[in-house]
């Protein structure tokens, strides 16, 4: 096996690869899913839709999970679509509720339509007018589309898209040693609905989405092998390998076309950049330092890429970006040990390691949030919409999933089992 400069293992043993502490790896420990929810500041009445009794729980219990304070409980009446509210509107007007969502669900040949509304209390006027959805009747696609009428709510009232119906992929690892088992989950973003993809009997490194929500690649370490990156349909099929080079092969990041995808790989030496085509076929070295360049990560408009280096010396790893078009190298970070680096959608914030911390920074490398130390050197993964991440860490002995709002708040969760690690925010609704 080829010799890799230090910083090329302590990186792969300190972010989403390779687990060093042993008392984490002793036993499974239970997963708390842990929500952060911002202070509330606006107001919602939420009316549960007529005829219905699985949706309007999803919508709620979404929106809950955001800035919008949402509540169903002692409205004055119960509408269920605009025209009821002639001759009361003054009774909601006087409850100082800036905004009122009501709706209704029918049957239509097997389907499921539903028909819904959120109105500006203050004037009255239905916001972008009278919505509707159609759904398969079955649980799948009912609880998809609660997701996306949340999705509809959250925009129409901020104007910014909703982040419910995309999903989060995670790793679950149980067992140590050679008897260690990893398995790729994913689940819907209100941690309910999780389905193994994948499992192997070795590890699970550094999932990360297609573009369309529709594959991930990652990479798998089985006992005395290399890493090998894979890349997997969600819906179901095998697994197939991308990158079977003799070399630690790392780190997969989709171009976002969806076409080619950026890895490290120490196949040629130490830990360089590499970029190929999701179809296979050779790599193309970007990256030809002496020193170990890792963890790369398209930015959202093609053009360049943010990678993770030690040019600058032992354990003082940076993050740099490099730009295809003219093939410069700049410096982005500026703490004494930055790693782990993730754009944020729409390019403007980067979330990335800062020391033992996670942490966020804008694009010129001012931090401007510092989540805490998770006890498991893991960057967070942004919501589609940039205005939440998720992160894993070890709080009290048990595995926590925190999904926390950038403007701070509560938290609540719920349990399950094994050592969770790499939880990564799909860009594309499911």
């Amino acid at each position: 096996m080829h010799t890799y400069k230090k910083l090329f293992a302590s990186l792969l043993a300190s972010t989403s690869t390779l687990l060093i502490s042993p008392s984490l790896l002793a036993a499974p420990v239970v997963l708390e899913l842990d929500y952060e929810i911002p202070v509330q500041k606006n107001q919602v009445a939420f009316v549960p839709f007529a005829g219905d009794s699985v949706l309007s729980p999803i919508v709620l219990n979404d929106l809950s999970k955001t800035e919008l304070k949402i509540t169903s409980q002692n409205l004055p009446q119960q509408p269920h679509n605009s025209s009821e509210l002639a001759g009361t509107l003054p009774v909601w007007q006087s409850m100082g509720i800036p905004y009122l969502v009501v709706g209704n669900t029918r049957s239509n040949r097997g389907k499921i339509v539903t028909n819904y509304e959120v109105i500006d209390v203050k004037s009255g006027r239905v916001i972008e007018g009278k919505q509707s959805l159609t759904a398969d009747n079955n649980k799948d696609s009912m609880r998809y589309a609660g997701h996306v009428i949340a999705d509809k709510v959250y925009e129409l009232i901020t104007g910014v898209p909703g982040d419910f119906s995309g999903r989060i992929a995670y790793i679950e690892e149980v067992g140590t040693g050679k008897g260690k088992v990893s398995r790729l989950k994913v689940m819907d973003a209100d941690g309910e609905n999780a389905k193994t993809i994948t499992e192997v009997t070795g590890s699970i490194f550094s999932p990360t989405w297609s573009p369309d929500g529709n594959r991930i690649a990652y990479s798998v370490q089985r006992d005395q092998s290399y890493p090998v990156i894979y890349v997997q349909n969600v819906s179901g099929g095998g697994a197939r390998a991308l990158t079977p080079f003799a070399g630690s092969n790392l780190s997969p990041a989709f171009s976002p076309d969806g076409s080619t995808i950026l890895f490290s790989s120490s196949f040629e030496g130490s830990a360089d950049i590499y970029e190929m085509s999701v179809s296979g076929g050779q790599p193309r070295r970007i990256t030809n330092w002496p020193s170990s360049e890792v963890q790369p990560s398209y930015a959202p408009d093609g053009k360049s890429f943010v990678f993770v280096s030690d040019r600058a010396g032992f354990n003082k790893p940076q993050i740099y970006r490099y730009e295809f078009g003219s093939g410069r190298t700049s410096k982005v970070s500026s703490s004494a040990y930055a790693t782990s680096p993730q754009f944020s959608s729409d390019g403007s914030k980067i979330a990335f390691l800062n020391g033992r911390s996670a942490a966020i920074m804008n694009s010129n490398g001012a931090i401007t949030a510092n989540l805490g130390n998770t006890g498991i050197d893991e960057a967070p993964s942004f919501s589609p919409n940039g205005k939440r991440v998720v992160y894993a860490s070890t709080q009290g002995g048990k595995g926590v999933l925190t999904i926390k709002s950038l403007n701070g708040g509560e938290s609540f969760g719920k349990s399950g089992q094994g050592v969770i690690r790499s939880p990564v925010w799909s860009s594309s609704p499911q």
